[in-house]
């Protein structure tokens, strides 16, 4: 048998093997990271800032949302690009301002974007929750 024959057999075996992942991918449904059910995750936010010797940096957070009442969860995942333009607004100010080789303050920014959450949502009801704030 020649090689190439080989080789296209063995591709062709080998395409029924690849076609499940592709199917459920394409099922459209986002799965969650981690968190329980009442957990809501947030993409990842950056903003813009300036590092020590005037090169240009990057502040990333992570950040989830807990909301244990039904009602405001599904209000909140339906006004979500409301909740993270809020969000990202805020981050880009705060890096913009942060100064050269400074820490992030993490109360601060979970004291902001909690108000913002406050604020878009109409009321109290859901809590912030910050996994990561990194500065590159």
């Amino acid at each position: 048998m020649r090689r190439r024959d080989l080789l296209l057999s063995l591709a062709v075996t080998a395409l029924p093997l690849a076609a499940p992942p592709r199917a459920r991918a394409a099922d459209g449904e986002k799965k969650k990271k981690a968190g329980g059910v009442t957990y809501i995750p947030i993409e990842t936010l950056t903003g813009a800032t300036t590092r020590p010797g005037g090169r240009r940096g990057v502040l990333t957070l992570e950040c989830g949302l807990d909301i244990p009442n039904a009602g405001l969860r599904a209000r909140a995942e339906s006004i979500m690009p409301r909740i993270r333009a809020a969000y990202l607004q805020t981050v880009l100010i705060y890096a913009a301002g942060l100064p050269p080789g400074a820490a992030p303050n993490a109360d601060f920014l979970a004291a902001s974007l909690q108000r913002e959450t406050d604020q878009v949502l109409g009321g109290p009801g859901a809590r912030l929750l910050l996994g990561a704030i990194l500065v590159n």
